[in-house]
């Protein structure tokens, strides 16, 4: 598996790429797991270590994030395995009102996608949570982006190399014809593995500087 340190360094071709992928998490949208889990615990009136270890011990949200749990049987899950049954709604906001916008990354957004450049969002997310996100809160959510690689749809999450190459049928385009962007090195690390060219995530300015270098102009 190639060395994410090096990801800034490899770039599979002279040609600029056909198609750019943006992680969601951390990159466009920040979220809090310990907001999560302290919501959800005070709807459910269980502790805060019940419902963590409910969500992560238990793999109940890695499980949704996959698309094994469809909303429905994420609920009963987590009834389930805390031992109450609070009010859905309740619950589910709590779960899903998690998200700030990454205010800096906006105007890059905006600049690939009025200069023309294919975007899209490649990401691991759970059904609810994407009906949340993408329900027009975030400005640019959904419409900047043209396709949506999400593991709870695909059936496959990061850092497997199924959703990669999932994401690159989704483009239209091939493995190495795309470029994509993640906070997480393990990320980056399997996207190169599966043929991606591919930059961590530090910064709006970072990532720009690194697609100028792969011959990507956008007026930003």
């Amino acid at each position: 598996m190639a060395n994410p340190a090096s990801a800034e360094r490899f770039c599979v071709s002279l040609m600029p790429p056909k198609f750019i992928y943006f992680d969601l998490g951390n990159v466009i949208l920040h979220f809090s797991h310990e907001r999560m889990c302290r919501q959800m615990a005070e709807v459910a009136r269980v502790s805060y270590e019940a419902m963590h270890a409910a969500l992560f011990d238990l793999k109940i949200k890695e499980q949704a994030e996959a698309g094994v749990l469809n909303p429905t049987e994420y609920y009963e899950a987590l009834c389930r395995a805390v031992g109450t049954r609070p009010d859905r709604t309740a619950l589910e906001r709590a779960c899903n009102d998690i998200f700030q916008l990454n205010a800096p990354i906006v105007p890059l957004i905006v600049a690939l996608e009025t200069t023309g450049h294919r975007i899209g969002i490649l990401s691991n997310i759970c059904e609810n949570h994407w009906r949340w996100v993408s329900d027009n809160r975030f400005g640019v959510l959904p419409g900047a982006f043209d396709t949506f690689a999400l593991s709870f749809e695909l059936g496959a999450a990061k850092p497997s190399a199924q959703i990669f190459r999932r994401a690159a049928e989704l483009a239209g385009v091939a493995p190495e014809e795309v470029l994509f962007t993640d906070d997480m090195p393990g990320h980056v690390a399997a996207a190169m593995a599966a043929g991606f060219d591919a930059v961590p995530f530090t910064t709006p300015a970072a990532l720009a500087a690194a697609m100028r270098k792969r011959g990507i102009r956008p007026n930003y």
